[in-house]
């Protein structure tokens, strides 16, 4: 199943042993894709749906962008499927966006840990 799923997506950077990512961003949103689906939230055809859709009206590049797009479906898909909202993701953005600024060079970024109910986006 999962070597269907792969096959269905246009454009994903992959090497002979399956995705291949560039950061661990990366990796972290493309499982939590593959655990979203599984878990019921929507479908792989939902999933292709809309990630073509980005990936159709996004500007063209050498593919660098790729993952960048596939958060972006990710996001409109939570969205439409009421797993998040708004506001929640914004302020999840913001708050790695500050995370991110305030890290020495050299160290992993980290966010603190969300509390009950937080969005997992």
């Amino acid at each position: 199943m999962q070597g269907e799923r792969l096959a269905a997506l246009r454009g994903l950077p992959v090497d002979a042993e399956g995705p291949v990512f560039a950061e661990p961003w990366q990796a972290q949103a493309f499982a939590l894709t593959l655990k979203l689906c599984d878990a019921g939230h929507f479908t792989w055809a939902e999933w292709v749906e809309t990630l073509s859709a980005v990936l159709r009206d996004a500007p063209p590049d050498d593919g660098s962008g790729y993952y960048t797009h596939w958060l972006a479906a990710l996001e409109q898909l939570c969205l439409a499927k009421s797993l998040t909202d708004s506001a929640a993701l914004h302020d999840r953005t913001e708050a790695w966006a500050d995370a991110y600024r305030t890290t020495p060079h050299g160290k992993p970024v980290e966010l603190a840990a969300s509390g009950p109910g937080s969005p997992a986006l």
